[in-house]
């Protein structure tokens, strides 16, 4: 391949080619992303605040940026959670950071996946967001496999401007996410 990185292959190549493929004349009208959300929920328990802390080191070494902790927002007895508790971990990407993220996710992470077969094509919302959600964050090469100690998942959303499903898939498609081949 290229040693263009993906921001600089979006803006020179794939958007005036999906501009053409969507039949968009006018390059801002072609959907771009606007940013990638990385989430880790945090299930409550005696230890908690360690994990907070191990995820929040963990989401900082695979997003590049420091996350920040999510507290409930009221309480809730039959959890056993009060406002301000942590419950999560998140990131938020934009710009350069979010483009060297997407690249390293389609071209590194998600093909070392034991039997990946492609992620699922119908994880699309009305508006043209998608959504990824991982079992481990092992899979991912900053993260140490001998210094884990808990395994956890995250979720992964990719804001695009796309007004519907087709157009964020052609946008994702073009970008290099490896989708499911169909039947």
């Amino acid at each position: 391949m290229t040693d263009k990185n993906l921001k600089t292959r979006f803006a020179e190549e794939i958007r005036p080619t999906l501009g053409k493929k969507l039949g968009i004349a006018n390059m801002h009208a072609v959907p771009n992303l606007t940013k990638v959300v990385i989430n880790v929920g945090i299930p409550k328990s005696d230890n908690t605040n360690k994990m907070v802390e191990v995820v929040k080191s963990e989401l900082a070494a695979i997003s590049g940026q420091a996350p920040k902790i999510n507290g409930a927002k009221q309480s809730i007895a039959g959890f056993k959670i009060r406002a301000g508790d942590p419950v999560g971990v998140s990131v938020t990407l934009r710009g350069a950071k979010m483009f060297d993220f997407l690249d390293k996710l389609c071209r590194i992470v998600l093909p070392q996946v034991k039997d990946f077969k492609g992620v699922k094509r119908n994880a699309f919302d009305s508006c043209g967001n998608y959504t990824l959600g991982l079992t481990e964050q092992i899979i991912f090469p900053e993260i140490d496999y001998s210094k884990v100690e808990i395994v956890h998942g995250m979720e992964i959303v990719m804001v695009t401007s796309a007004k519907d499903r087709d157009a964020a898939y052609a946008l994702l498609e073009a970008i290099g996410m490896p989708f499911e081949k169909e039947n």
